[in-house]
């Protein structure tokens, strides 16, 4: 069977990705079950070996990559569900969790912590949000 015949979307073995595909390939997803923790701007999921190692591709700006310390104030391991988001612009659950305007990935549908404020602050002075709602809060957001 003709594979090109009946896949528009096939790709010889010499041509580039499509953009589409290329960045799905690039879609941050934990690479283990255990010590799984949630970026609390974002709610991206990813180790905290991955955190250290590559910061939060949303948030780089919290510069979490090779500062333990800074990993340990942005994530959380207290976070409800987790959702794969491939399409994050199409996807009405990404719209639902308010992350439409993220990077494809594996995110948490509630996450649980306290931002320092200094971070809360820095945050906000860009024009962002955060997911995370405060520890005993019934909001599901800190910030809409």
């Amino acid at each position: 069977m003709d594979v090109d015949r009946y896949d528009d979307n096939a790709v010889d073995d010499g041509d580039a990705l499509p953009d589409k595909v290329q960045e799905l390939a690039e879609a941050s997803v934990p690479t283990s079950l255990k010590g799984v923790r949630a970026c609390m701007r974002c709610g991206l999921l990813k180790t905290l070996d991955q955190f250290l190692e590559y910061g939060c591709d949303n948030c780089p700006f919290l510069d979490m990559a090779g500062n333990h310390e800074r990993c340990n104030l942005c994530t959380t391991a207290f976070y409800e569900g987790q959702v794969a988001v491939m399409d994050p612009g199409e996807s009405w659950t990404a719209k639902w969790l308010r992350v439409d305007e993220f990077l494809p990935g594996v995110y948490a549908i509630a996450v649980t912590g306290q931002l320092d404020k200094d971070i809360e602050d820095e945050i906000a002075n860009r024009g962002g949000r955060w997911r995370c709602r405060p520890v005993g809060s019934d909001h599901n957001e800190a910030l809409s």
